[in-house]
């Protein structure tokens, strides 16, 4: 996890040089790397016309990947390395909480979908098929209603959807730099919003 050190005015270098530096890690047995698994969900994103928080969202998701120590083979291990966790306590002090949100809800998201949607099992790839087992498997009903009742479940859908559909080798994205106003404008936003809500 970083240190302290991070604060507003450095989260986004912060997360532009993970994506640099570790960007062309595997993704989990995908025909794309890290990297380009992220810029792609942002590059769907845009092209459904969501605003700038669920493009963050999408882009951000899967951060948790660069934060945890576990070797390369904890797949093999059966680990769930909770990177869902650990994205959202990155994201959480600097983005806005549906940022935060959409990493922490979003292989929840899955769990989800696989339960109330018939047709999105199909969607899976076989990584992610594999990773559904041992995140717990499609939801039970009690956790369908507490998925429900989180007012961001259905951002989480969206950039859920967004992550199943950015695995295709070769799609053309836009560099992790070209997003960087965009991220610092978000970051700005929740900082201004957190001010004015002390003043209040």
């Amino acid at each position: 996890m970083p240190g302290p050190e991070l604060t507003s005015e450095t989260i986004v270098p912060f997360i532009v040089d993970l994506f640099e530096r570790r960007g062309a890690d595997s993704y989990l047995g995908e025909a794309v790397t890290m990297s380009e698994h992220m810029l792609q969900g942002a590059r769907l994103a845009e092209q459904e016309g969501a605003g700038d928080e669920l493009v963050a969202a999408a882009l951000l998701h899967d951060i948790g990947h660069y934060t945890g120590e576990f070797g390369d083979d904890y797949i093999d291990q059966g680990i769930d390395n909770h990177h869902d966790a650990a994205g959202a306590q990155v994201l959480a002090p600097f983005f806005p909480a549906v940022v935060s949100e959409c990493a922490r809800l979003h292989v929840a998201a899955k769990r989800y979908l696989c339960a109330t949607d018939p047709g999105y099992f199909a969607t899976l790839s076989p990584a992610s098929v594999r990773t559904l087992g041992f995140q717990g498997g499609p939801m039970q009903a009690e956790e369908i209603g507490a998925f429900e009742a989180n007012p961001y479940h259905a951002a989480a859908v969206r950039v859920r959807r967004w992550d199943e559909a950015s695995k295709v080798p070769d799609t053309p994205t836009r560099a992790i730099r070209d997003y960087a106003d965009l991220l610092q404008r978000v970051v700005d936003q929740r900082m201004d919003r957190d001010q004015s809500d002390r003043a209040t």
